[in-house]
C-alpha cells in the first residue's frame, strides 16, 4: 500500500522559513525515480492549487507566487521530498499536500497518491 506522509507544518512569522518533508511509503524505488512529485496548497474558502513539481530527472517548476522563495528538491534513496519555504506571509498560510504520479500533468486530485496534509500559518 502506497502512502505519502507530510511533516515539518506549523507556524512561522512573516519573513520566517519553514521545511516541510513528504515521506513516500509502500512505493518501489524502481518507480519513485521516475515519477513526478509534487507540493500543492489549499488555503480555506479557496480551491487546491500547484505549489510546485519536481520530475524524475529533479526539473522543477512553480507557482508564480512562491517563485524565489520556496525550493522543491527529493532523495529517492530515503524516498523523500522536501519543500524549502522562505520569506514566508500570511498568504502562504493553507494545508500543504504532497502527492506523486508517474506524469506531472496528470498529478490532480483524485489522480496518483496524495498525502493528507500538513498545516502552514504564517502570521503577519
Amino acid at each position: 500500500q502506497v502512502e505519502l506522509a507530510e511533516s515539518g507544518g506549523g507556524s512561522a512569522q512573516s519573513g520566517g522559513s519553514l521545511r516541510l518533508s513528504c515521506g513516500a511509503s509502500g512505493l518501489p524505488i524502481n518507480i519513485l525515480r521516475v515519477a513526478c512529485m509534487g507540493w500543492f496548497r489549499q488555503a480555506p474558502g479557496k480551491e487546491r492549487e500547484g505549489v510546485g513539481t519536481i520530475d524524475s530527472k529533479g526539473s522543477t517548476t512553480y507557482a508564480d507566487s512562491v517563485k524565489g522563495r520556496f525550493t522543491i528538491s527529493r532523495d529517492n534513496v530515503k524516498k523523500t521530498m522536501y519543500l524549502q519555504m522562505n520569506s514566508l506571509k500570511p498568504e502562504d498560510t493553507a494545508m500543504y499536500y504532497c502527492a506523486t504520479h508517474l506524469r506531472c500533468q496528470q498529478m490532480v486530485p483524485g489522480s496518483g497518491y496524495w498525502g493528507q496534509g500538513t498545516q502552514v500559518t504564517v502570521s503577519s
